[in-house]
């Protein structure tokens, strides 16, 4: 379960509380939504096809924390999608995985937990497992 208004998540295994972790979700504009969800995908190297950099040959970043929909590509340069480890889609693009956790909304809609915590949650969390998300 996920909530938001305490930026926690609490991981229930048969019925019992098993741990909570801090969390970061999304910010206004890209309010983490509501309700009773399930994870329907699962991928321990994903990364974000909206959000990310973009990137010279060399790798160097030249525009950083760009959304494809509205900042243009600069000549030269490819996207590199963020990198969200140990994700778990939970409701459309939305999902869970690692990233950084300040104890404030801070995602663009996504559910942050810390590195550490997203690996025990997805290695715990098969597809199917229910996810309630409350204001």
């Amino acid at each position: 379960m996920i909530d938001i208004s305490e930026q926690r998540a609490y991981f229930y295994k048969g019925g019992r509380l098993a741990g909570i972790s801090p969390v970061a979700t999304g910010i206004a504009g890209y309010r983490t939504p509501t309700g009773s969800f399930r994870v329907s995908e699962k991928d321990i190297d994903h990364r974000s096809n909206l959000f990310g950099h973009y990137v010279d040959r060399a790798g160097y970043v030249r525009k950083s924390s760009v959304d494809v929909r509205k900042d243009k590509r600069p000549a030269g340069t490819v996207f590199r999608g963020a990198s969200m480890d140990f994700f778990m889609r939970v409701n459309g693009a939305v999902g869970m995985h690692a990233g950084k956790v300040t104890g404030r909304p801070e995602s663009h809609g996504c559910i942050r937990l810390p590195w550490h915590m997203a690996k025990i949650f997805y290695e715990n969390s098969p597809i199917g497992t229910k996810v309630t998300v409350r204001q």
